[in-house]
């Protein structure tokens, strides 16, 4: 900790940050294309039943309390209802007001970082243009956590000064999900096509779950600048969980504005916590994972989605990640090499945050890794949604410096920096 600087700069979870989502009476089925749809046809039977006078006044109360907590929000009940179109076949013609009203009562409003905002990652924004001088703005991805212990996607954006002070951007208040562009069958599985309006605030822009597999949550991006043929490509590696079984996905993205996501296959994308490099190496894309749940190996691909095998690059060593090691972000190129930074498990299941210099050349040659804690978890600091937990899902680098956006407990986040120099040389070798 002696090597930190630590910013007096915090994001903390507001449950007034929300979002509107698909309300499915219990009873429906998702798809209604099967022949259950009772309750929703009762509901949907009720709002007939009302005068049109009556209906009229019921969408504008809604429209009252709702309307400035979110953008488009009439949009937003006749999409829902275009949804639902199999669902009111068998009633009469619908006037305009019912129909948005009918959209209403299948939407409800999910508070989509009311329990946690944790596990950041950080990385240069694709407009540089208002960057301060000598720095550069950035964009921060984070892990909010609402009700039901859901886990979605959002973002900040914010500004490193040329000396290092990092500033985020206060964020917009009102959020949005994305509409889904579409969907297709991959190689390897379905890859679904996900866009955000251009004119929304990055920071109102939230990528929720949108199947099966992620329906509990889109958990730890790590987001990474990959360079390819003297262009720049966002992706970010990150778990997808259904509430009963994990898979390891790929998020792609060159704006942030429209995103694309798929699975991984192979051998080596069994578990979580792959994070890619920011360019190839030797001609194929490189990994580090961790697929055995405990060790770190690193991986490679010539396509990108398929991870087979691997060579193992580290083991628990030291008392504070004696349970398990596993990444804390994509590698840092500096002068020394690749830095990687770890997270550590000890006793009483204590997370820690260390780093690990790896060559250049030859990314499988250790050349030194941390005796101790780079970031522990403080007295202080441990209580929380997950106590005694330190974490972070991906650092950048500026100039001679680290800047270590991390987790406290999986609650809020925070931020730090470091001395390149001063990293190295604090490392056994």
């Amino acid at each position: 900790m002696t090597l930190l600087k630590q910013h007096d700069l915090f994001l903390r979870p507001d449950p007034a940050r929300v979002v509107v989502r698909p309300f499915r009476p219990a009873t429906e089925p998702r798809d209604f294309n099967a022949t259950d749809k009772t309750r929703a046809n009762h509901i949907v039977d009720r709002v007939l039943a009302l005068a049109p006078d009556v209906a009229a006044q019921q969408l504008a109360e809604v429209l009252e309390h709702f309307q400035k907590r979110h953008r488009n929000l009439l949009e937003t009940f006749e999409a829902r209802a275009d949804e639902m179109e199999d669902a009111f076949a068998s009633h009469a013609t619908f006037s305009k007001e019912q129909r948005r009203l009918v959209g209403a009562y299948f939407l409800h409003e999910y508070s989509f970082e009311a329990a946690a905002l944790f596990n950041p990652s950080i990385v240069d924004h694709p407009d540089q243009s208002a960057a301060p001088p000598g720095g550069r703005r950035v964009i921060l991805s984070v892990r909010a956590v609402g009700e039901g212990h859901i886990s979605s996607l959002t973002f900040r954006t914010g500004s490193i000064a040329a000396n290092g002070d990092l500033t985020i951007d206060t964020p917009a208040r009102l959020a949005s999900i994305p509409q889904v562009r579409s969907r297709g069958p991959g190689p390897y599985g379905d890859h679904i096509e996900l866009v955000f309006r251009p004119d929304e605030d990055i920071s109102e822009r939230v990528i929720f779950p949108v199947t099966q597999f992620q329906s509990n949550g889109i958990e730890d991006a790590r987001f990474v600048r990959f360079e390819a043929n003297g262009e720049h490509t966002y992706y970010a590696t990150y778990t997808a969980y259904s509430g009963r079984a994990i898979r390891s996905e790929l998020l792609e993205t060159r704006d942030f504005v429209s995103f694309r996501m798929a699975p991984l296959q192979g051998t080596a994308a069994l578990n979580k916590g792959m994070a890619l490099f920011p360019r190839k190496i030797d001609g194929k894309f490189a990994m580090i994972a961790r697929q055995d749940n405990e060790n770190l190996y690193l991986i490679h691909s010539d396509d990108l989605y398929s991870w087979d095998g691997g060579v193992a690059l580290l083991k628990p060593q030291y008392p504070w990640e004696f349970v398990q090691i596993g990444n804390c972000g994509s590698p840092i190129e500096i002068d020394e090499g690749w830095l990687l930074l770890t997270h550590g498990v000890g006793p009483v299941r204590k997370y820690s945050i260390g780093a690990v210099l790896l060559d250049k050349v030859d990314p499988s040659k250790v050349i030194a890794r941390s005796r101790e804690p780079l970031i522990r978890p403080e007295p202080s600091r441990r209580e929380g949604y997950v106590p005694n937990v330190v974490y972070t899902c991906g650092a950048t680098r500026h100039k001679d410096q680290i800047i270590l956006p991390y987790a406290v407990s999986d609650t809020f986040c925070t931020f730090a920096s470091v001395s390149i120099a001063e990293l190295v040389a604090s490392m056994d070798g």
